[in-house]
């Protein structure tokens, strides 16, 4: 199991890239005072990592909130996603910098193709590559990548991708994937922790025993279960409550059979579009 010390804590990425493991996740955030707040509020209570994507159209807002917040650019670690519309050699190199453009900044610590967009991945990683070796991106990865259309990637890569951002949560588990990336240096991070919240709707008794035990919420439990699972974590949340309760999950450590109850939970139940059949 990978080390967790604490909300400031970090996962290292294949090129020696420190990535803060816990986030704050921005989809469906508005693009005005909304996710302004939610991103001072998160790095105010001591968040590193803030994650957008072009898609989410609230750079300018996240950007915005990055420079309000008492904490310098360099100590956010920031990432943002190339839209599939935008995927291409060329056209990734265009939105990239539209993309620090709205976000306010020279650089990213994470860009990654929001979705394996068949035909064209390819090229667009090689626009990424040259970005990482121009320094304008830390760290370069991938989202929504299965592993056929991972082997594919690295079959003409010269730069392994450092990420791999997934739907995951317990009815979702996907674990030959995860093992697979792991296989491969390839750090694993979920979105939809929660499944945009249905996690939550009639699965209190699943959950009874493990909140009872560790006097900690669903939420709490399964976020702490991404983290002992070695998989960056990035919650979204606007209510600054909220975003303090889902942090406050390292006075725990759930077992090795929690763990696996936790896993055994599996039925690749997605809430999100399958990576093979969505309509790009």
């Amino acid at each position: 199991m990978k080390k967790i010390t604490d909300l400031q804590g970090t996962f290292t990425l294949n090129n020696g890239v420190e990535m803060p493991y816990f986030g704050l996740g921005t989809y469906l955030a508005d693009n005005d005072q909304e996710v302004i707040d939610a991103v001072k509020n998160s790095l105010n209570a001591g968040y590193r990592h803030i994650d957008t994507a072009a898609a989410y159209k609230n750079e300018e807002g996240v950007g915005k909130g990055v420079r309000e917040s008492n904490i310098a650019r360099e100590e956010v670690f920031l990432v943002s996603k190339l839209w599939n519309a935008d995927q291409g050699y060329e056209s990734t190199l265009k939105a990239f910098e539209e993309s620090l453009e709205r976000l306010g900044v020279d650089y990213l610590d994470l860009y990654l193709i929001h979705w394996p967009v068949a035909g064209k991945y390819k090229d667009t990683w090689r626009a990424m590559e040259k970005l990482y070796r121009e320094k304008k991106i830390r760290a370069i990865g991938v989202s929504n990548f299965l592993q056929h259309h991972l082997e594919d990637l690295l079959e003409t890569a010269e730069v392994v991708p450092m990420v791999n951002q997934m739907e995951f949560h317990p009815y979702l588990v996907q674990q030959d994937l995860i093992d697979f990336c792991n296989s491969k240096g390839i750090q694993y991070e979920s979105w939809s922790p929660f499944m945009h919240g249905k996690l939550f709707d009639g699965k209190s008794e699943v959950f009874s025993d493990l909140t009872d035990k560790y006097k900690k919420s669903i939420a709490q439990i399964v976020l702490r279960y991404n983290l002992q699972k070695g998989i960056v974590v990035i919650p979204k949340s606007v209510n600054v409550d909220r975003i303090k309760s889902n942090a406050d999950i390292f006075d725990i450590e759930l077992s090795e059979a929690d763990i696996s109850y936790l896993d055994s939970l599996d039925k690749g139940e997605r809430t999100g579009p399958d990576p093979d059949n969505f309509d790009f």
